[in-house]
Parts: structure tokens; C-alpha cells; sequence
């Protein structure tokens, strides 16, 4: 009978989600030669190596791959019981994990700000990243909620809507198409796009988008951030296809225009995304039912796209 200890495993978690000791430690408020302690400490309980370096990197052994199976089923179980115990105590509070894709994240500050004032005493924590880094999240079970577009079937993931999430293309004010009442969407093929990475919701949409009505469109420089793109549609670099959650500010204030093109804006949606098979907490129930009830009211953009 090997001894392990539940501090053990969420270091070890830890680096081997990260694969590297320092961010691990950086996570986990702790000192390096601590993480690895508790990780040579671990192999010493179940005698077997976690973890091979090969040059400057560590990978997981085969042994390392099963541990990470099992600490990520008994960290599920642990925040299962805490929820389970927090809802007998007829308590509405704890932790809440909520992964958002990049481009949520200029409305979700706003509907947390309600909601948090509405919820005191629950505790959230934000993660932002790219859709293929959320439903990663998702698949592993380190977050509670996800905010992204509509995954895809099949993927044990039960997703709900809440929003309308409407992509427009972008141009500065002084582009020859802004002055146009109508623009066809051929028009485009002449134009250079500047696009998200890959792996990002809105680069693929805006490509099905592309491929389904048969139009060749130009991708030039590839960005990673919404930001990027703004900034350079606004300098003449191209023209962008983005959330109107996303340049709300840039349109109120004349930097940036949305070209009237058909078929646009391109309605989306957004979804509460969360594991099929996942116990809901209180907490998680609590902002579940926030969003699918007050989100559209509260943070949904007017569109300024023509309508076909």
C-alpha cells in the first residue's frame, strides 16, 4: 500500500499540465526545489518515475499518464463533495471556475460585475484564452463553465445559449467600401484579410463562412489578439471579421466601420458550456441561470450592420 497525499497530487497535476517545474511552482505559489520535493516524494510512494527528461524537456512516463488519470478523477470527486456539502448547508458561496474564449471577454467583466453584486459571497476566478485552449479546459475537467461559441457534437459537452454573437467586417472609415451602401460579397476577394490563429472560434467561422458561399478570400497577416487586428484595420493594414462585441468601442467613437456587406452581420451565437456529466455547485447553477435569463439584456450590442 503506496501513501499519497492530496497536496502530492495537485503538485504533480500541476507540472504535468504545464510540463515545465517553474510555471508549476509560479501557479501554485511555491518554490522549485518544493514542487519537486513533492514530486520525488510522490515517486517514492508509489516507486515508480512520474516523469523522464528528455534534453531540457519532461514528459510523462507511462506510469506518470495513469497518475494524472486518477488525480484528475479524485479532484473532480473532492469539488463534487464540496459542492454537495455547501448545498446541504443551504449556503450559496465557494469557488467558481469560468473559462471564457478571447473574444467573451469584452462583455463577461460587465455581466460578472452584476452578477457578482448579486452573489457576494461566491469567489470567481477568469481564465481567457483561444476555443481550442477552452474546450481543453473543458475536457480536463479544470473548469466549471465555459463561455465560448457552440462546440461540436459528440464532444460530451452539454451547451446552452444565451446571446446572440453577430461577426461583422470591419474597415477603417476612409476605406473606398465604407463609402458604398452595399457591398457584394465578391467585392471581398479583392481585399486582404488580417485573421485570427488557428484554433480560434471566429477565424472558423469567418472560413466556413467563406467556403460556403464560394468566395476566395485573401488572409494576410495572421494575429493572435482582437487588439491586434483593430489596431491594424485602423492603419490600413486590411480589413477584419470580428465579434460587434469586440470593436463596440472603436465604432462608438468613429475609428473603425462596419462595412455593409450581405449576408452580414454573421449571426453566432454565444453558450454556457459545461461537461455533460459534471455536478453543477450551487455557485455554478446560480451564474448558469444568470446568464440564460439576464445576459441579453444586459451586455447584447446593438448592431450596426445592415440587415439582408
Amino acid at each position: 500500500m503506496f501513501h499519497v497525499t492530496l497536496r502530492q497530487l495537485q503538485v504533480f497535476e500541476a507540472v504535468a499540465r504545464h510540463l515545465n517545474h517553474s510555471r508549476a511552482a509560479k501557479e501554485l505559489y511555491l518554490s522549485q526545489p518544493a514542487i519537486s520535493m513533492q514530486i520525488k516524494q510522490l515517486e517514492l510512494g508509489v516507486d515508480l518515475p512520474l516523469f523522464e527528461q528528455v534534453g531540457k524537456q519532461i514528459h510523462l512516463t507511462e506510469a506518470g499518464r495513469e497518475m494524472l488519470h486518477y488525480s484528475r478523477i479524485i479532484s473532480e470527486q473532492l469539488h463534487e463533495m464540496e459542492a454537495v456539502f455547501g448545498e446541504m448547508k443551504g449556503l450559496e458561496h465557494g469557488h467558481l471556475n469560468i473559462s471564457v474564449v478571447s473574444t467573451a471577454n469584452y462583455f463577461m467583466p460587465q455581466l460578472l460585475a452584476k452578477f457578482c453584486q448579486q452573489h457576494p459571497k461566491i469567489q470567481i476566478s477568469l481564465h481567457v484564452a483561444n476555443r481550442d485552449a477552452v474546450l481543453k479546459q473543458l475536457a480536463e475537467n479544470s473548469t466549471d463553465l465555459a463561455i465560448m461559441g457552440q462546440p461540436q457534437e459528440g464532444a460530451e459537452l452539454l451547451a446552452l445559449s444565451f446571446m446572440k454573437n453577430p461577426l461583422v467586417v470591419i474597415a477603417p472609415p476612409n476605406h473606398p467600401l465604407a463609402r458604398l451602401q452595399r457591398v457584394k460579397l465578391h467585392q471581398l476577394e479583392q481585399e486582404s484579410f488580417l485573421v485570427r490563429e488557428q484554433g480560434s472560434g471566429t477565424r472558423g467561422a469567418m472560413e466556413r463562412f467563406f467556403a460556403e458561399h464560394g468566395i476566395q478570400f485573401r488572409a494576410g497577416m495572421e494575429m493572435g489578439t482582437n487588439e491586434a487586428i483593430k489596431q491594424a484595420v485602423q492603419a490600413g493594414m486590411g480589413l477584419g471579421i470580428l465579434s460587434l462585441h469586440s470593436a463596440e468601442l472603436e465604432l462608438e467613437t468613429g475609428r473603425l466601420a462596419v462595412l455593409n456587406v450581405e449576408h452580414f452581420p454573421m449571426v453566432r451565437h454565444w453558450y454556457i458550456v459545461h461537461r455533460q456529466s459534471k455536478r453543477l455547485s450551487t455557485a455554478a447553477k446560480a451564474f448558469k441561470l444568470f446568464l440564460l435569463t439576464e445576459a441579453e439584456q444586459l451586455a447584447a450590442p446593438s448592431v450596426r450592420a445592415g440587415r439582408n
